[in-house]
């Protein structure tokens, strides 16, 4: 099986430019917010112990570049991995900042070609800074569900995610046979996405097809056993299982079973 390539990813400046600007929307919801609230879409977790992974993913993502580390580093190295010693949401909100920034500084000075470590297939920091760039979009929807406030993505950032999404998937069926992922295999079945209202250069749409070796996938409109339809933001954010099939954002045909097959298996790690 072989990995589909993502169709153009969005230059190294702008995702670094995104970390920041992302990492500031988010920062946005914690002004007067309760830091102990459940977050909806991960309920292990407070408000602010998603902050707190958040912002330790900046550090140490900003580490490993700034270093050039050729090997994992331990969270232990990572200078103020684990948050501020304040619970004051300003306080918070200006560790969060600072790691965003630091990170992204470190990304820009190394551009995107250097070579290092990371868990994927691409060992430069070309894949460390699109893959902090929507882990912050994620999670920017996470407390903007928390806090009960709107959240939209740029059309080509929400696209691009979907891309990065699929392609981490795939890498996790193709890695590692005790993940997740790797059952997500069955001959003849295929999902769809469609994305409504997006700028038709952008060609929002995705077949995923599944296969006895597991799956591919490649964008364009075309018959499938089970089509996820709606904006581009709901559709990303169902995608991500971060709102409901049910909730009225996005519209389903076909073969729900197949959908819900997909959202419960696709993950890594």
């Amino acid at each position: 099986m072989t990995e589909t390539a993502a169709p153009g990813q969005l230059a190294h400046d702008r995702y670094c430019d995104e970390v920041v600007e992302q990492t500031a929307l988010l920062a946005g919801h914690l002004a007067g917010a309760d830091l102990t609230a459940t977050v909806p879409t991960c309920p292990d977790w407070t408000l602010r112990d998603l902050v707190v992974h958040l912002g330790g993913a900046h550090r140490w993502v900003g580490t490993i570049v700034r270093t050039g580390a050729t090997e994992e580093v331990p969270d232990e190295k990572v200078p103020g991995f684990d948050g501020p010693g304040s619970d004051d949401p300003a306080a918070l909100a200006a560790w969060l900042m600072e790691g965003a920034e630091l990170t992204a500084r470190a990304l820009r000075a190394a551009g995107p070609d250097t070579r290092l470590w990371t868990w994927s297939w691409d060992r430069t920091t070309a894949f460390w800074a699109r893959r902090m760039t929507h882990e912050t979009v994620i999670h920017r929807a996470d407390a903007a569900l928390t806090a009960q406030a709107a959240y939209e993505v740029a059309p080509e950032l929400a696209a691009d995610a979907i891309d990065e999404w699929l392609q981490i998937v795939a890498y996790a069926q193709r890695s590692d046979l005790s993940d997740s992922a790797a059952q997500l295999r069955g001959g003849g079945r295929s999902l769809h996405l469609h994305a409504t209202g997006a700028p038709p250069e952008l060609n929002a749409e995705w077949l995923v097809e599944l296969g006895e070796d597991g799956f591919t996938w490649r964008r364009g409109h075309e018959k499938a056993t089970v089509a996820l339809r709606g904006p581009l933001t709901d559709v990303l954010l169902a995608f991500y299982r971060r709102v409901p099939l049910d909730g009225g954002r996005v519209e389903v045909l076909g073969e729900r079973e197949l959908l819900d097959f997909w959202l419960e298996w696709a993950t890594f790690g």
